[in-house]
């Protein structure tokens, strides 16, 4: 890759008072190797108001979520108002650094064309080597931030920029976008399509021109999520080209290739000549970016100087402060905060401390910090929820070193077991007009269509798609449910979930999901028990082959094996509890419904029944990491 020379330097706005001793010049317009310039605020140390005019470490965040406005995660259990960027900055300039936040290309102050991800790297670097000519930059960088905030982080590092001293990388940072964050397992994330309608709302288009506002509001997202997929001049977000056009790009261009091996969708191509800096990984069970937290870790670990870090606890996307994620309490040890550190950012700040300032610091043995779902009373909490509880282990890696394979074969009676069954199969139709209902999991940015956390797994008011409130997603003629026996002690599940399946349709194209589910026996409380979502993941079978060769499925074609990659987790099935598999055809609205007609993804405006099996014995199984 050509890496061209940064244009001249900007010049720094006005300087703005904000306190004694901090100052920020805002809207310093940084300009790129095309030309275009992205709005930078930098907020520098004062002394009565005046500049110090020395060089500081420099802290370097950069967002699509308006450099001036307020995250919504940047607040702890004791603080539970977030604090603004402007806010958060002094902070930090007050901890000695430099501090420079800057709105994404075609987002809020900056100039050019928003193309969700593909501009990041370069945007990323030729900043850095502005930021490396600031004579208030002692020569080190820290970078932060998360989701969108994390992804821009690790497409800039793939391309090395100058000054990069280390990584807070929170919730995103693709390790390959097609297999985790845009699509999975050959489907689209539809979280692409909601964050794509809800952030055209305040787009350059929309913000100049108050009528395509009203426009994109006036749409009803909710049914249209019943009308697709979209198509080009059809779709909610047809009011704004730009978002719809990348998009459907996305949606529609379905063969792993040149397309999404970018910087800003790859950084699994770029492991081996990634920067050697220190590096913060945190993710969750109920996040969408477990995968690519998990790989990147993976990809990158082993460097000395490269030590990394790893975090998972149980919230949903960047909730840490919390305890309670859709209906599900997992009690007071769930916080990052008093378990991790304080809060975030302590944290942050002692990590930055060490890296850019030289200030001592220890290295952790066990740099690997897991939350453990479950080992809760499974009571009714008062204010409602499922108490499922947990707790926090450390390890010196992940998966941690004690964990042994665990195989769970299904079998004709739809039970779950480590004996290796009989053959048999089972059948079933997958309609693609009445679709699985997504009831709660590893979700984003689905709002106001969906949501995410841990749910009883049975349809109820509230979640799109929902027919039958009341009844069980087992219930469901195209679900297969398959139970252990009530578990004789407890088991701890720690690792990655795979599903591997001997399946055939009669369709040319068709998915397979598979959903992890601990189930509660009956109670008090839950006359019925409870199902609680663990994980889940989706298979279209075009992809048997592999991601770069998708190939339709032949008349007569089959048994053959495919493989779904649930996230990874960890949970503690109490004694007495059961394991269920879940496996059907669809997850709607998490992914997007396959037709079954084999035509090029996105575009279909038909649909079939597909009659799928899944052929049970040695080669359909369930293979899970345990710890004893």
């Amino acid at each position: 890759m050509t890496r061209a020379p940064v244009p001249n330097p900007a010049e720094l706005t006005p300087a703005e008072v904000l306190a004694s001793d901090v100052i920020v010049h805002r809207n310093v317009m940084v300009a790129m190797r095309d030309g275009v310039r992205l709005a930078t605020d930098i907020y520098l140390p004062a002394r009565n108001g005046q500049p110090l005019g020395d060089a500081r470490p420099v802290i370097f965040e950069r967002t699509p979520y308006d450099k001036a406005g307020t995250p919504r995660t940047e607040l702890s259990v004791a603080d539970p108002e977030p604090m603004s960027r402007p806010e958060l900055a002094m902070r930090l300039v007050r901890e000695g650094y430099a501090v420079v936040w800057q709105d994404c290309r075609g987002r809020y102050g900056s100039e050019g064309t928003f193309t969700k991800y593909v501009n990041e790297a370069e945007d990323g670097y030729d900043s850095m080597v502005w930021l490396a000519g600031q004579p208030w930059n002692a020569g080190r960088v820290g970078t932060m931030g998360l989701s969108y905030d994390a992804h821009v982080q690790m497409a800039m590092a793939c391309l090395n920029p100058p000054g990069l001293a280390c990584m807070a990388v929170d919730s995103g940072g693709f390790s390959n976008a097609f297999t985790c964050g845009i699509r999975q397992g050959g489907a689209l994330e539809m979280k692409q399509a909601t964050w794509a309608w809800n952030r055209a709302h305040e787009s350059p288009r929309a913000i100049a021109n108050p009528e395509i506002r009203a426009a994109i509001e006036a749409e009803d997202i909710f049914g249209w999520m019943r009308q697709t997929p979209w198509t080009r001049g059809r779709s909610p977000v047809r009011w704004d080209p730009d978002y719809e056009a990348y998009l459907l790009d996305q949606w529609q261009h379905g063969t792993f290739d040149d397309f999404w091996k970018r910087t800003g969708l790859w950084a699994a191509g770029y492991y081996d000549s990634f920067p050697r800096v220190p590096i913060i990984f945190m993710s969750s069970w109920y996040d969408v970016y477990v995968p690519t937290t998990l790989e990147n870790y993976a990809g990158l670990k082993g460097d000395a100087g490269r030590p990394l870090t790893l975090i998972m606890g149980p919230w949903t996307h960047g909730n840490r402060s919390r305890t309670v994620f859709g209906d599900v309490d997992f009690g007071p040890a769930a916080t990052f905060d008093g378990q991790i550190d304080r809060d975030w950012l302590s944290y942050r700040l002692k990590f930055f401390a060490r890296w850019l300032k030289d200030e001592p610091g220890e290295d952790d043995p066990q740099p690997v910090k897991v939350f453990v779902m479950g080992g809760g009373s499974g009571r009714r909490t008062k204010d409602g929820h499922l108490h499922h509880g947990g707790h926090w282990i450390g390890a010196s890696d992940w998966p941690p070193g004690n964990a042994t394979s665990l195989v769970l074969y299904p079998s004709p009676d739809m039970t779950l077991s480590t004996t290796e069954p009989r053959e048999g199969a089972l059948s079933y139709d997958y309609d693609p007009r009445d679709p699985v209902p997504t009831i709660g999991g590893a979700l984003t940015s689905g709002e106001p269509i969906f949501t995410g956390g841990g749910f009883d797994q049975v349809e109820a008011e509230g979640f799109f798609g929902c027919t039958s409130p009341g009844m069980p997603l087992s219930a469901r003629r195209d679900v297969l449910s398959f139970e252990t026996a009530p578990l004789e002690e407890d088991m701890t599940i720690t690792g990655p979930v795979t599903v591997r399946l001997r399946v055939s349709t009669d369709a040319p194209d068709t998915d397979f999901t598979a959903k992890l589910i601990d189930v509660y026996p009956p109670s008090a409380d839950y006359p019925r028990g409870y199902a609680l979502n663990l994980s889940d993941g989706i298979f279209r079978v075009r992809y048997r082959d592999g991601w770069e060769k998708p190939r339709l499925v032949e008349a007569g074609e089959g048994p053959f094996e495919i493989t779904i990659q649930p996230f990874a987790t960890a949970n503690l099935f109490k004694q007495g509890h059961r394991i269920r598999l879940d496996i059907s055809s669809s997850n709607f609205p998490k992914f997007d419904i396959n037709p079954n007609t084999g035509e090029a993804e996105g575009t279909s405006r038909r649909s079939r029944v597909a009659t799928n099996t899944v052929h049970l014995g040695a080669g359909t199984r369930l293979e899970l990491m345990r710890i004893d």
